[in-house]
């Protein structure tokens, strides 16, 4: 009887706690979809600048402490290092919350499909606007 007992509480604990989990994953994942609204039109623009040769427009998509340790010389040597033309398709990852940043990564690839280059963007909110606060490319 006593086992029966024990089996009857165990299993509703792990039902309970597994519902639980269940509700903590999709509330983080809510907030998270929520929260990164406006990103991706965001990471187009920034493309599209960069694409059709307008720099300082993308270079305005940044956000001020960007701008603050990433003069638009070094940004400019920055793009040139990543050889932008020859990536064609972008693949955007999972977004990761960091503090007050969402972390994405990024996978351009070519044309062929052969190559591939990952780069972390960190966005930040500035005045209920997502700005680029950091690129980095991803170590493979």
């Amino acid at each position: 009887m006593d086992g029966a007992l024990v089996k009857e509480v165990g299993t509703k604990a792990l039902l309970a706690g597994a519902g639980a989990l269940l509700i903590f994953w999709t509330f983080n994942a809510v907030k998270l979809v929520i929260s990164a609204r406006g990103i991706n039109p965001l990471v187009k623009q920034f493309f599209n600048q960069i694409a059709s040769g307008r720099i300082d427009a993308a270079y305005v998509l940044t956000s001020k402490t960007y701008r603050q340790h990433v003069n638009r010389q070094d940004f400019l040597k920055f793009l040139a290092s990543l050889q932008l033309n020859r990536y064609r398709n972008l693949k955007s990852g999972r977004p990761r919350i960091q503090n007050d940043q969402i972390v994405l990564t990024l996978k351009l690839k070519s044309e062929d499909k052969k190559s591939e280059l990952p780069l972390d963007f960190t966005f930040l909110k500035v005045d209920d606007a997502w700005r680029i606060d950091r690129i980095t490319k991803v170590k493979s």
